[in-house]
């Protein structure tokens, strides 16, 4: 009896608790670090590149992340898939590839509202709603998957492949009930009832495991880190870092900017949480440059991919 009037305590405690917040404070400590790294470091930071010897390896990232995005694009496809939705053309890739930069608008979510509205249009609402839901889930599960390659004999290891326990036909609602509570403001902006109930309405999973968008978004971010790793030796020549150690602080790093809603694209998150994983292993200055440099790349691939569709919806506010 006692055990249950405890456990009953702590999820009142946890109830009460407002995570929307506590990601605001973790977005602006994650900025402040990073702005204070910044300012620290400026007198020895200079931004002049030479387009002649550098500008092929920049080039070379801005592909990377290029690539990333359809990569991206095609795994939401194949999770729409998944979820019994069969497309013949190419039209939701092309739609996820214009609407990316969305998630650079305050509020973190109205990507997240195109394509719900999009899918809604051309299958039905539940399938709208749960291809959206849990595409976040997947990108996670994919970068957790390449961090743990580097920490086998961790005990963190488990913790990284935790995940792919669940994303499977049998506890895939268990994960939309979490998510579904976490994403509060999309619903009211999509103006559905935030109910479990409608959980309960069934959708036609195609298959046990969805491997064909799990590997998509595991070549997603490896293609993002490829874009990194490009620009990073760029400006480091001397680089010695081991690519494995590298890989699992971008991951993670990129993770934590991820499932923090309040930093726009995980703008200031993913960037601090690199420099405090990093340490001392790469002078300041240096990942500093590249840290600027591979945001303005990666924001700025989104940004000629979205160009058609922000024309179109300025346009029709003209």
């Amino acid at each position: 009896m006692r055990f249950n009037t405890s456990n009953q305590r702590y999820f009142e405690f946890f109830k009460k608790i407002n995570f929307g917040v506590l990601k605001s404070i973790f977005f602006i400590f994650s900025l402040s670090y990073f702005c204070i790294y910044f300012f620290d470091n400026i007198d020895q930071i200079s931004f002049d590149i030479n387009l002649e010897r550098d500008g092929i390896n920049l080039s070379l990232s801005f592909l990377f992340c290029i690539l990333s995005i359809y990569l991206n694009a095609y795994a939401w496809k194949y999770i729409v898939k998944w979820f019994g939705k069969e497309f013949k053309s190419n039209n939701l890739v092309s739609f996820y590839v214009l609407t990316n930069i969305l998630k650079y608008v305050p509020g973190g979510f109205w990507h997240f509202v195109e394509r719900f509205n999009f899918i809604k249009k051309i299958s039905n609402s539940q399938v709208a709603l749960y291809s959206t839901l849990i595409e976040p889930y997947f990108m996670l599960s994919g970068s957790f998957l390449l961090a743990s390659m580097g920490l086998i004999f961790s005990p963190f290891y488990f913790f990284l492949i935790s995940p792919l326990v669940f994303l499977n036909k049998k506890f895939i609602f268990l994960i939309l009930k979490r998510l579904w509570s976490l994403k509060g403001k999309v619903f009211e902006v999509l103006r559905l009832p935030n109910s479990k109930d409608q959980f309960e309405e069934r959708i036609n999973i195609i298959s046990f495991f969805p491997s064909r968008a799990l590997l998509l978004e595991i070549g997603f971010v490896l293609s993002k880190f490829i874009g990194f790793y490009i620009c990073l030796n760029t400006f480091y020549t001397t680089n010695t870092l081991n690519i494995i150690f590298l890989l699992v602080i971008f991951s993670l790093a990129w993770s934590l900017g991820l499932v923090v809603p309040s930093a726009p694209g995980g703008v200031g998150v993913f960037e601090a949480c690199f420099l405090l994983f990093v340490g001392k292993s790469i002078p300041q200055n240096i990942i500093l440059i590249c840290l600027v440099y591979f945001r303005v790349i990666s924001t700025s691939a989104d940004l000629l991919l979205s160009l058609p569709f922000l024309i179109r919806k300025l346009s029709k506010r003209i």
